[in-house]
């Protein structure tokens, strides 16, 4: 695993340079230096239909320095480039929100971002351009707090050294944490049947508690909301190098339903790392909208966003087929939505007992 994070830091580091070296050659031409980028909108995000994710189409759109307003952003990029090599060099890492302060350090004002996510969308356009993930540039998303429990045992390279972690034995009840980088984690031994994604944090410690990944052999991955690249890279890994199958267990809302598709199919934010990110093998346990007319859950009605999320989710690609379509206009004709902790209306031990072995089941998991 080292040998291959150090290739990867050095392919890092070349292709910023690189990029540099571009802006160089244009001037040296005596051509207005540019950066070509695909055209990052949502008109041109296609739903590659043999991969099962999202990518960019073939529309591009040019960053040129022919207006004062294209010069600022290439200059923006040529100080960044410049930071994030130096960072490389000398070790280091950083935080999506500290390459935000670190600009107001930089010797010249046009230079400095204007907000967070004008550096945010920055860091996006490099990792396009130079087809190399921002966690090989060593930058760091602030915190995701997504963790992991289960029967797996792993080997994680810190700056301290390389240490061994069992994801049960060595872990509180709070679990392992997933690293900003899950590439710098080798897979050693483990006895999973099976991925287990779940939305809450208060779900994911019911399944803990009750002992649902000793019970199943499962890898319970907390997803923390949307989730963050690093659980879905992990995920992914977990499916493609281990040959795990994967569940993704949410809420039944139509908000909830996209969480599994940014897990299944990747999003479209991220679209130029969906082959990276998504497992187009996942599939969806619940909350179902027949689990809440079949178990008579506790529910909300829909608000009018949820009503139109969900006629959106009817044309989405991501949703097509007849499972999804038949779930869909159920929930619009009842009108309901409920959360995952609604199971408990019928019990503590209900969730892990009852419903989740009789959906693994249905679905061929265990």
């Amino acid at each position: 695993m080292a040998s291959d994070q150090q290739t990867s830091e050095e392919r890092a580091r070349e292709r910023l340079i690189d990029l540099a070296a571009e802006f160089y050659d244009q001037f040296d031409a005596g051509e207005i230096p540019h950066m070509t980028l695909p055209t990052r909108t949502k008109s041109n995000i296609e739903y590659d239909e043999d991969a099962n994710v999202w990518v960019y189409g073939d529309r591009t759109s040019k960053r040129s320095a022919n207006s004062v307003r294209g010069a600022r952003k290439l200059l923006k990029a040529a100080y960044t480039i410049e930071f994030l090599a130096r960072q490389l060099d000398e070790d280091r890492s950083s935080t999506l929100r500290e390459l935000y302060y670190i600009s107001e350090s930089w010797d010249n004002e046009e230079a400095h971002f204007s907000d967070q996510d004008e550096s945010n969308k920055l860091i996006e356009d490099l990792e396009i351009v130079s087809e190399v993930k921002r966690e090989d540039f060593h930058m760091r998303p602030e915190e995701s707090g997504a963790k992991l429990m289960g029967p797996l045992k792993i080997r994680e390279q810190t700056n301290r050294g390389d240490r061994e972690i069992h994801c049960q034995l060595d872990v509180g009840q709070g679990g392992y944490q997933i690293p900003n980088n899950p590439d710098t984690i080798e897979f050693l031994e483990h006895d999973i049947d099976f991925v287990m994604c779940v939305e809450t944090g208060g779900m994911r410690d019911r399944l803990v508690e009750n002992g649902f990944d000793d019970d199943y052999n499962a890898l319970v991955v907390h997803l923390g909301g949307q989730p963050a690249r690093a659980t879905r890279r992990i995920t992914k890994r977990l499916h493609d190098e281990l040959d795990l199958p994967v569940v993704v267990f949410t809420d039944g809302d139509p908000w909830s339903y996209r969480i599994f598709g940014s897990v299944a199919y990747g999003s479209i934010k991220s679209a130029h790392l969906s082959e990276y990110l998504a497992t187009p093998d996942a599939k969806f346990v619940g909350i179902q909208p027949q689990d809440i007319v079949d178990y008579d859950l506790p529910t909300d009605p829909l608000a009018d966003s949820d009503i139109n999320a969900l006629q959106s989710e009817l044309e989405d690609p991501r949703f097509m087929g007849d499972y999804w379509t038949e779930q869909i206009e159920l929930q619009l004709d009842i009108g309901k939505k409920a959360e995952q902790q609604a199971l408990a209306s019928r019990g503590l031990d209900f969730v892990t007992d009852e419903y989740l072995p009789t959906r693994l089941d249905e679905m061929g998991i265990i």
